[in-house]
């Protein structure tokens, strides 16, 4: 009798523990995500770092790099369709869904860092972000800097004001919203996805495109141009987002984790850029590339003119515009 409840108890425990661990494993939340750049890129080695290192053993991040798991731009839609769950999507993603996100889009709208961080840390842009999330069923997490975007071409025609680019077969990426920044700072724009533009440069196809100096370096794409010129157009940014429903499936505690691994994400993203653009110019200089500033004042003031003139201008929120050079 007592054998008997001995082994019954022992039995009783190993269940509970068993029952204890499977809900352990259960509770684990799988995070799948996706992004156009490489894994060797610097932006996916501070994701796995910061955001996946901070979340911890409550989570399983699973990252895709290189656009092997989703093509450029078509992230927004895999989140919507339930089929991922995180991205780093650009502004433009939100355009068709969410008009009204034109004016993030815009150049020329921020000064400059400084200017485009005390922005998204005011509560000037909580109407738009809420829109965005209530019309495309995510949850914006940050705003992670990726670099301030420059023309760089081939060849050696120095390039001062926007009608020095008239004729340049400018690469930009895919999207309404993209192909009119390249229009509006006078080049001839040109749709390519991300990995295919260093072969594009190489061989002729397109004349320049325009990144963010830690992309250019990370991308090679001073082996196969000539100059870059400090446009300095767009003050660039990620949109860092989860989908809706995989949001609403945390808890709470779950919940601030991510939002508070989201902002270490940011934090370390900005810095590594910031410094990342402070040294960058001599390296390219060393690599036997020209590097200038041109007439800004030209560029800024006949790109804002041309976006004011411009259907994207009609989308603006009333009085965001403003607000944004009031800061």
């Amino acid at each position: 009798m007592k054998h008997w409840m001995k082994t019954t108890v022992s039995a009783a425990v190993l269940a509970t523990i068993g029952l204890a661990g499977a809900t352990q494993a259960q509770e684990t939340v799988e995070l799948i995500y996706s992004d156009t750049v490489q894994e060797t890129d610097r932006r996916s080695g501070i994701l796995k770092q910061d955001f996946a290192g901070c979340l911890g053993d409550g989570f399983e991040f699973k990252p895709y790099f290189g656009a092997t798991l989703f093509k450029q731009g078509t992230e927004l839609t895999a989140m919507q369709r339930g089929n991922l769950d995180m991205a780093n999507l650009a502004i433009f993603d939100f355009y068709n869904q969410v008009p009204e996100t034109s004016i993030l889009g815009t150049a020329y709208l921020w000064r400059d860092y400084e200017h485009m961080r005390a922005t998204f840390d005011s509560d000037v842009l909580d109407g738009l972000i809420a829109k965005m999330e209530e019309a495309t069923g995510l949850k914006i997490l940050a705003w992670p800097y990726i670099g301030t975007r420059h023309v760089n071409i081939r060849g050696d025609k120095e390039v001062m004001t926007p009608a020095d680019l008239e004729g340049v077969k400018l690469r930009m990426p895919g999207g309404e919203g993209w192909q009119f920044v390249g229009e509006a700072l006078g080049a001839n724009p040109t749709p390519l996805a991300f990995t295919e533009v260093y072969t594009a440069l190489q061989t002729g196809a397109v004349d320049g495109q325009d990144n963010p100096l830690p992309a250019d370096k990370q991308m090679k794409f001073y082996e196969v141009t000539d100059q870059i010129i400090l446009t300095g157009h767009l003050i660039a940014n990620n949109v860092f987002s989860m989908s809706a429903s995989k949001w609403d499936s945390l808890s709470a505690d779950q919940q601030a984790k991510v939002e508070e691994c989201a902002r270490v994400f940011q934090d370390a993203m900005d810095a590594d850029t910031i410094k990342q653009e402070s040294e960058l110019v001599a390296f390219f200089e060393g690599e036997g590339l020209k590097v200038y500033e041109p007439n800004k004042d030209a560029f800024r003031t006949h790109v804002l003119e041309v976006f004011k003139n411009s259907k994207f201008s009609a989308d603006w929120p009333e009085g965001v515009l403003e607000a944004i050079n009031d800061l």
